[in-house]
């Protein structure tokens, strides 16, 4: 069967990537590997990755659904699952700390009609996404060693499946079962110490939508239990400002990082 496109409701798409109670907390968990792409070089696998995000949508008063969370992303031994601290840079030979993903808040807003791709009884989001905006610290000298460009250029690709039946079901406020595929072509990471050194990241990634924080892999519950406790709910209300991303998070935290301190840093409930 061919899938075929059809057109429908943002409050659909809320109903998938978060809820549409706006009291409810949702998380999406991911697992993966990020692989080295170097033309000329055959690639490495340098880590597993495990990661979630936690969600909240609220309706506007305009109509529009205001989508507001956090998100974490562990780089991991491939070998033995553990987290990595510090990493042995295989081209530079230097050791250098690991800065893992702690973005709060990642935010959208969602209003009017998007379109979806319809195969027997599964919808798929499809999301190719291409962001380049300027990279925060191209213009700081002292981060020459961290900026691979001035821009940051990468490809984001995203499917995301759920079943047909949930998103019409009126009693349901969040879809019970969803496929998550993510793939990126990114840069060097600012705290792999990489400079201008030719080559690319690339993520292949599954994940779902789990029940709750209690479902959550232990890995990740532990961490957010002894040491980010503010990644056990989204933020109640939209956060005005722009997003965290690793980039800015660096440059926040470049003391604690050349400081050899563990990351994420330790954060408190809100």
């Amino acid at each position: 069967m061919v899938a075929h496109i059809q057109e429908i409701d943002a409050q659909q798409w809320v109903k998938t990537r978060s809820s549409l109670d706006p009291n409810e907390s949702t998380f999406l968990v991911w697992t993966g590997r990020i692989y080295s792409f170097i033309p000329g070089e055959k690639r490495q696998l340098l880590f597993k990755i495990l990661g979630m995000s936690v969600s909240r949508c609220i309706l506007t008063a305009e109509g529009r659904w205001d989508f507001t969370s956090r998100e974490l992303t562990y780089y991991l031994n491939p070998e033995t699952d553990e987290i990595v601290r510090k990493w042995e840079n295989p081209w530079t030979g230097e050791t250098v700390p690991v800065m893992h993903v702690a973005n709060s808040p990642v935010q959208g807003k969602f209003k009017g009609k998007l379109p979806v791709e319809v195969e027997g009884e599964n919808t798929t989001f499809v999301f190719d996404l291409f962001p380049n905006y300027p990279n925060p610290l191209a213009d700081d000298p002292q981060f020459a060693e961290y900026c691979p460009s001035a821009n940051y250029q990468a490809a984001e690709l995203f499917k995301i499946t759920v079943s047909s039946a949930d998103l019409v079901n009126s009693e349901l406020a969040s879809v019970t079962q969803l496929k998550l595929s993510w793939d990126r072509i990114g840069q060097w990471l600012p705290w792999m110490k990489m400079g201008q050194r030719p080559g690319y990241l690339i993520y292949s990634a599954t994940g779902s939508k789990v029940g709750g924080f209690t479902e959550l892999p232990p890995l990740l519950q532990a961490e957010i239990n002894n040491r980010l406790p503010l990644y056990k709910q989204a933020p109640k209300a939209f956060v005005d400002g722009e997003d965290m991303t690793s980039w800015l998070y660096f440059q926040k935290h470049f003391p604690a990082y050349l400081a050899g301190e563990t990351f994420p840093l330790p954060t408190a409930e809100e």
